[in-house]
């Protein structure tokens, strides 16, 4: 027979869950990264190419992390970049941030900052006019994560 845990025990443990949970950030399973692309790419097929993605590959910390994107397109009414979006595997959403585009931008560059929890890849997929869809990818190493709490 096992002996039954004290009320001090039990309190001990109601007042941990919470930590424990803190301690390990919440992060993407790999059903949910493939949802998310699925869901943009429409289950068609990537092709690897016309899409540049400068991220730092080793970043100190990820709260703050500088990313390009741009993709080769002559953005004419015929030709032209209609979306990109951009994608990590261990943040609690894979989905982090789309960026639409028309002939009248000019050119498809886009610029801005992501968090990212931990060491993983960034992809950037773009989705042109005549529906093909083209992509980049990156490994990032990330020293001290975002997306946790503290």
């Amino acid at each position: 027979m096992t002996p039954r845990p004290t009320r001090r025990t039990a309190m001990a443990l109601v007042l941990a869950g919470p930590l424990a949970l803190r301690l390990s950030p919440a992060s993407a399973t790999p059903d949910t990264m493939r949802a998310a692309l699925d869901a943009f790419t429409g289950g068609a097929a990537v092709t690897e190419g016309r899409v540049t993605l400068n991220v730092p590959l080793l970043v100190e910390n990820g709260n703050a992390v500088p990313l390009k994107v741009s993709v080769e397109s002559p953005m004419t009414e015929d030709e032209f970049v209609e979306e990109v979006a951009i994608f990590n595997e261990l943040n609690p959403l894979p989905d982090v941030i789309r960026f639409r585009f028309t002939p009248a931008s000019g050119r498809a560059a886009a610029e801005t900052r992501i968090r990212l929890n931990g060491s993983q890849n960034v992809h950037a997929i773009a989705r042109m006019s005549d529906g093909s869809l083209w992509s980049a990818v990156t490994d990032v190493i990330v020293t001290a994560p975002a997306c946790a709490e503290t």
